[in-house]
């Protein structure tokens, strides 16, 4: 099993005016940021808004990815639903298709760790040849305890940890010194706002939103870092901040995509519960944008 690293968009899913999944447009925006030297995919995700996608759906955008990305970097394939048959059929899929791991969130209503671990085991079960990563953001249970448990299947490989808390991040990186074999640990960082202390902290590599548009900053800030130069790893971090303020001031999930049109990418709108960003608010967003330095960022 590989150890992933790198700056790894949590790629979003464009969807035409009739809300399908726009297949020449992602196949557009996953060249476009294979040009910016990113470490690899993460599909399907709450940026990719799967869990409000059908089975069927989530299967073409894997299928499309993985094709279109034809090995150049990993694919990791987010299958987390609610129902878990759907979730057993994603991760099948995943394997089939030629996807590097699969992962899944922690399902809504599963408050039982048991419970927790027997949905993670039926996910290794259904894709025993592929990697298989937690997506652990908040939760009802203990984190690293949850892991501890997670470990005893045999495919878990790893988090993506999306969260601030670097004490309890660390921890689940210090897991993989317990781990079996010379099977390799990764460890994800999810909050873009904390991509360096995380990428301080153990970090395998970062996956996250703001990735979609500005993936050469983080790929810069982990350069830096690796290079000891954390004076400009800050400058970066605070720069890319700055922009992720913007846009969750606007909305978040509504302003990615506005944000994805302003780099030439039409990339529809959000399914909901997320909300359509209003036409009206455009020029107020890109003003804002272009005060904190945005170019310069997404041309990196």
């Amino acid at each position: 099993m590989p150890q992933f690293q790198g700056a790894w968009p949590a790629l979003l899913t464009p969807f035409t005016a009739r809300d399908e999944v726009n297949i020449p447009v992602l196949r557009a925006v996953i060249d476009y940021l294979l040009g910016k030297g990113i470490g690899g995919f993460y599909v399907c995700g709450s940026t990719g808004e799967g869990v409000y996608m059908s089975v069927a759906e989530r299967q073409r955008v894997a299928e499309t990815v993985v094709e279109q990305v034809n090995g150049r970097v990993p694919v990791i394939v987010h299958v987390g639903a609610l129902a878990l048959p759907d979730a057993v059929a994603l991760a099948s899929h995943a394997q089939a298709i030629g996807a590097d791991a699969v992962a899944s969130i922690i399902p809504p209503f599963y408050n039982d760790v048991a419970s927790i671990v027997d949905y993670f085991a039926a996910l290794s079960a259904a894709a025993p040849d592929l990697p298989l990563l937690s997506y652990i953001f908040g939760g009802p249970t203990d984190a690293v305890a949850l892991m501890r448990q997670l470990m005893a299947i045999p495919t878990v490989a790893g988090s993506k940890y999306t969260g601030p808390n670097m004490h309890e991040f660390r921890q689940i990186v210090e897991l993989g010194a317990e781990y079996r074999g010379d099977h390799p640990w990764t460890v994800f960082s999810g909050m873009d706002e904390e991509c360096l202390f995380a990428s301080m902290f153990g970090a395998s590599g970062n996956i996250g939103s703001t990735l979609n548009y500005i993936p050469g900053v983080y790929r810069e800030i982990h350069a830096c870092r690796e290079q000891g130069d954390l004076a400009r790893a800050t400058e970066l971090q605070l720069q890319a901040n700055q922009v992720t303020r913007v846009l969750f001031s606007f909305g978040f999930m509504g302003a990615l995509k506005a944000v994805m049109a302003i780099l030439g990418f039409d990339c529809g709108q959000p399914r909901l519960p997320n909300r359509p960003f209003p036409a009206e608010r455009r020029a107020a967003l890109h003003a804002q944008l272009e005060a904190v330095g945005f170019a310069a960022l997404a041309a990196m």
